[in-house]
């Protein structure tokens, strides 16, 4: 056999593996045709939401299934309320009981405040009784000196002086004692009016957790997963459902250093699904990572693993998400074309955008 014929299958054997190389090359990392232009493979994915019980209890019921549609607000499930009622019941009973401590605080205030009154009043009068006496001592000393009267009467009025004198001072220890009992009533009454802000906070914190037994969908969404049946015990931040939010659903690419250095965020970008190659979705960068990585298995080919790539986010309009929820669905493969030179024209290859009002 002559050697161009034993050469001839290993060529034709070159030329398949050439071939296939080239083929996957571009299914993975397919030609723009132009340098305004990048691309990459991915996948559509979305915001997934934990949500959560904010109160541990017993679950008393989700109202909702893995794949139902849920919108901002709504209510998913919630917990057991009967031993938060009996508690508020009990709080408001405080609230009550610390209103009324409060009004007889004030009202003993007033009383206190009466008797501070009469003990200045009587206070007053042992005075005006002791300089009573004290002049009348003035004068039967006069009288004594002169010899007209004995000393015994000067003897009763400087009795009627001490007892004036210890009538005065019980006046104003009486009258320290009411102002005492004021100062105490007026006490008694900040004590009650805390006692009332504090049940009135306990009230509210109740009324609060009632409200937040109700567990509310925090964003328009679709359930992903359905995390805890009705009867089961959870505590406070405890898993109930996994939410797939459909405002925020984006495709993630990976973009050597020459085209990512180009991306500027909030580029026009769109995406061509394997299922609808058809039709684009119109969508903008709204991440560029800041640090380049080697990117996942799934993505790229052994070769393209060794390069460092940065990872690059393309998301799709909110109000086209709007318009086509139905149809919004996680995992579906695709490419991503980003415009890297806004004067840059769309390739004519690539397939119409889709519009909202479609």
């Amino acid at each position: 056999m002559s050697t161009s014929r034993r050469t001839l299958p290993l060529l034709i054997a070159l030329a398949a593996v050439a071939a296939a190389g080239y083929a996957g090359w571009q299914h993975f990392f397919p030609a723009t045709g132009d340098d305004g232009f990048a691309s990459g493979n991915g996948r559509i994915e979305a915001t997934e939401i934990d949500v959560a019980t904010k109160i541990g209890g017993r679950l008393d019921a989700v109202s909702v299934r893995e794949g139902d549609d849920v919108s901002s607000g709504q209510v998913l499930a919630r917990v057991d309320t009967a031993a938060l009622e009996a508690d508020l019941h009990a709080a408001e009973a405080q609230l009550i009981q610390a209103r009324a401590n409060r009004d007889a605080a004030q009202a003993a205030i007033a009383q206190r405040q009466s008797d501070v009154a009469a003990a200045d009043a009587l206070v007053s009068q042992r005075e005006s009784q002791m300089q009573l006496a004290e002049k009348d001592i003035e004068r039967t000393q006069r009288l004594v000196d002169k010899g007209f009267i004995s000393t015994q009467k000067l003897d009763v009025d400087r009795n009627a002086r001490q007892s004036a004198q210890d009538a005065t001072r019980a006046a104003q220890s009486q009258r320290q004692g009411a102002r005492s009992a004021v100062d105490a009533a007026r006490a008694a009454a900040a004590q009650a009016s805390a006692a009332i802000e504090a049940a009135q906070a306990r009230v509210e914190r109740l009324q609060v957790d009632l409200r937040d037994a109700d567990i509310k969908a925090p964003a328009d969404g679709r359930v992903l997963y359905r995390l805890a049946e009705p009867g089961e015990v959870l505590a406070a931040g405890g898993k109930v459902l996994t939410l797939l939010d459909i405002t925020d659903v984006y495709m993630t690419i990976f973009l050597p250093t020459s085209q990512a250095g180009r991306v500027a965020i909030g580029s026009e970008a769109r995406i061509v699904l394997d299922v609808r190659p058809d039709i684009s979705i119109p969508a903008t960068v709204s991440f560029v990572s800041p640090q380049a990585q080697f990117t996942p298995k799934s993505v790229e080919t052994q070769a393209e693993r060794e390069k460092l790539m940065f990872r690059v986010r393309v998301k799709i309009a909110p109000e086209l998400l709007k318009a086509y929820a139905k149809q919004v669905k996680t995992g579906l493969p695709g490419v991503a074309w980003i415009r890297l030179d806004p004067a840059a024209p769309w390739p004519a290859r690539l397939p119409p955008p889709v519009k909202s009002g479609d």
